[in-house]
């Protein structure tokens, strides 16, 4: 590792056991003190089975309990399940991304959901978390908290944490994380080695402050989250960037053909990043049908969204608040 990049990882880590005794006190006087309004975003398409134990959690915990969460949204992108019934039945205010912003139509992808949240919610500091966790992650939401409440320099700050495998009934206790593992980690140490201290690049939990956040694109897809980070660390440098250990992480795991287009994604908005040829825009695998293999080809291209700060409505509902 670059010695900036291990100067930072010593630096801008906080340890899982660090955690354990978080002073929730201490984090709301930060809180008031600085004026903050939080936002925790779940962006969700189909994920019923999973958003109403989730938000009922968080609800309790950080809306009832202790008053940390001024915002509870899930955006919802074209569920065609339950999803934002049972969501807005556990406690969340409940969005869809095609009436956020309608003049600029919408895209299909987590990154659209994300974009489209920003001007759905009215946080300063703003939690993003996947909608399809599992297990006691209530503790995400004060963990990623923690460190934009400490330090005014930090604007982004990402969760790690350890990636079970479940495949086929066994579980391998680190063995999730494929696509970061196989793509992102060895891009991102080839072209920003800055940035080789990240642990979970690819990971769908993180928070950031809206006056960042706002200045930067947001790729529709499953790019978005290497997209952000790299996008982040040239708007603030590596020290305005930290990284939280939340323990562990359970989800449902991908096949290997939905982690083949998601890593394709990822490779699309590194490409674009880096200034190098245009990805060919369709990524081609293939089935075999018994007979003979079958190619099936999907698109992959970056489609990104403007930084929202450049968005007329935004700035104009902006505008009306502050006034």
């Amino acid at each position: 590792m670059r010695p900036d990049a291990r100067a930072w990882f010593e630096h801008r880590t906080t340890s899982a056991a660090a955690l354990a005794e978080l002073d929730l006190d201490a984090l709301l006087r930060a809180k008031r003190r600085g004026g903050h309004r939080v936002s925790v975003v779940l962006p969700a398409r189909n994920e019923a089975a999973t958003v109403g134990d989730l938000v009922a959690d968080l609800h309790e915990r950080w809306v009832r309990r202790v008053p940390l969460v001024d915002e509870l949204l899930v955006m919802d992108s074209d569920s065609t399940d339950d999803t934002a019934a049972v969501a807005r039945a556990a406690g969340a205010d409940v969005v869809a991304t095609t009436d956020v912003l309608s003049a600029h139509g919408t895209r299909p992808g987590k990154g659209e959901a994300l974009w489209k949240s920003l001007a759905a919610t009215t946080g300063d500091l703003v939690v993003f978390l996947d909608a399809d966790l599992l297990g006691d992650v209530a503790h995400f939401v004060p963990g990623l908290l923690g460190p934009l409440l400490a330090d005014p320099q930090v604007a982004y700050v990402k969760g790690c944490y350890t990636r079970p495998l479940e495949v086929d009934g066994v579980v391998q206790p680190a063995g999730g994380g494929r696509v970061t593992e196989l793509t992102a980690r060895p891009l991102l140490n080839a072209l920003w080695p800055e940035l080789a201290g990240f642990v979970q690049p690819l990971g769908g939990e993180y928070a950031g402050r809206r006056s960042a956040l706002e200045q930067v694109p947001f790729v529709s897809g499953y790019g978005v989250e290497i997209g952000l980070l790299i996008d982040l660390l040239e708007l603030g440098g590596l020290g305005s960037l930290a990284q939280v250990d939340l323990g562990v992480r359970r989800h449902t795991s991908q096949g290997e053909e939905a982690l083949g287009a998601m890593a394709a994604q990822v490779v699309s908005a590194v490409l674009t990043r880096a200034g190098g040829p245009d990805a060919s825009g369709l990524l081609t695998q293939f089935r075999h049908d018994g007979v003979g293999f079958v190619p099936r080809s999907t698109a992959v291209a970056v489609d990104e969204r403007p930084p929202m700060e450049t968005v007329p409505e935004y700035r104009s509902l902006w505008a009306g608040m502050v006034g």
